[in-house]
C-alpha cells in the first residue's frame, strides 16, 4: 500500500472539505492519486456535499490565545464574512483554540483526529458552507516573553517571541509586524534567490538610465540595501515611533527576536470564480 503523507491528506481536505479519515482512506484506495481520490469521494459522499465542500473557503477568522507564558494562533476559514460572524463559528474557534493550547505538542493533523474534525463536519452541515481549520502556530518555547496582536477585524494576527526585553515590547513589535507584514526578521534571513531576483529587476531598470556600468552597479547595491531594510522586521521604522527602527527598540530594551508568526485570513488561497448562471443550470439539470 502506498504511504500517504499528511500533506497529501491536507491537500485533499482543502479540495473537498470532507473528513480527515475519509480523505486518508480515499487516498490509500487511490494509491495516492489525488484526482482519483477526489472522484471516489464525490461518488461516495454525494453531489450535495461535494458541491458544498469544493467551494473556496478564503474568508474566516484568526484566533489567538495565551496560556502559561505561551501564545497560540489559529486560522479557520469559511466562504463568507456572514458565516465568519456567526456565533456558532466563533464558538468553534474558541473550542479549537482551547484544544490547541491544551495539546501544545500535537500537530494539526493529530488534533483533527482527536475530535476537532467531527465538530468541524457538524458545523459545515449546520452553516451550509465549507469550513477548514487551515493552520496553527505558537510562540517559541525558549522565549522570555511572547507578545500577541489581533487586529480588530480578527483577520490579521501576529506573535512575537523575545529573548530579553519585556512583554510590552513584544506586544508593540507584534502590532508592528501585523501592520507591515515583513518578509523576515533579519536581513540575513532573506534567501539569496530572492535577492538575486530583485537584482535582476533593478539591473534592467538601471541599465535603461544609460549610466556607466560602475554607476549602475552602485545604483543596484543601493536599491538592494533599501529593499532589505523595507522587508526585514528589524530594519523597519517602528510604526508607533518612526524616528526609531525596530532594531533600536530592541537594543534599548536588551532584547532580540527569536520568533515571528503572522497570519492573514485567506493569504495564498486561490479563490475559485464561480459562474453563477452555469451553476444554477447544472443544478436544474441535475
Amino acid at each position: 500500500m502506498t504511504n500517504i503523507s499528511a500533506s497529501q491528506v491536507k491537500e485533499l481536505r482543502e479540495k473537498t472539505g470532507l473528513g480527515l479519515m475519509d480523505c486518508k482512506k480515499a487516498l490509500e484506495e487511490a494509491n495516492g492519486d489525488l484526482d482519483l481520490a477526489v472522484e471516489e469521494l464525490r461518488k461516495t459522499s454525494g453531489l450535495k456535499a461535494s458541491k458544498k465542500s469544493s467551494r473556496s473557503a478564503a474568508d474566516g477568522l484568526i484566533g489567538i490565545k495565551s496560556l502559561e507564558g505561551k501564545s497560540f494562533m489559529v486560522e479557520i476559514n469559511c466562504e463568507t464574512d456572514f458565516v465568519a460572524r456567526d456565533d456558532s463559528f466563533n464558538s468553534f474557534m474558541e473550542e479549537v483554540l482551547e484544544t490547541v493550547s491544551s495539546n501544545r505538542d500535537k500537530s494539526l493533523e493529530e488534533l483533527l483526529e482527536a475530535g476537532i474534525e467531527d465538530k468541524r463536519e457538524k458545523l459545515v452541515q449546520k452553516l451550509g458552507e465549507n469550513i477548514v481549520v487551515r493552520r496553527i502556530t505558537a510562540s517559541e518555547d525558549s522565549a522570555d516573553y511572547s507578545g500577541v496582536y489581533l487586529h480588530s477585524n480578527n483577520k490579521i494576527g501576529a506573535i512575537i517571541s523575545l529573548k530579553g526585553g519585556t512583554e510590552e515590547v513584544a506586544k508593540d513589535i507584534a502590532m508592528h509586524a501585523a501592520a507591515t507584514d515583513p518578509m523576515a526578521i533579519y536581513p540575513s534571513d532573506i534567501s539569496q534567490d530572492v535577492i538575486e531576483k530583485e537584482k535582476e529587476i533593478y539591473k534592467a531598470q538601471s541599465e535603461e538610465s544609460g549610466k556607466p556600468a560602475d554607476i549602475v552597479e552602485k545604483m543596484i547595491e543601493g536599491k538592494i540595501r533599501k529593499f532589505l531594510s523595507e522587508v526585514s522586521l528589524t530594519e523597519q521604522d517602528f510604526v508607533k515611533d518612526p524616528s526609531m527602527k525596530i532594531n533600536d527598540l530592541l537594543n534599548n530594551n536588551n532584547a532580540s527576536i527569536i520568533g515571528l508568526r503572522r497570519f492573514e485570513v485567506g493569504e495564498g488561497i486561490e479563490v475559485e470564480k464561480v459562474d453563477f448562471a452555469s451553476e444554477v443550470m447544472s443544478q436544474i439539470e441535475g
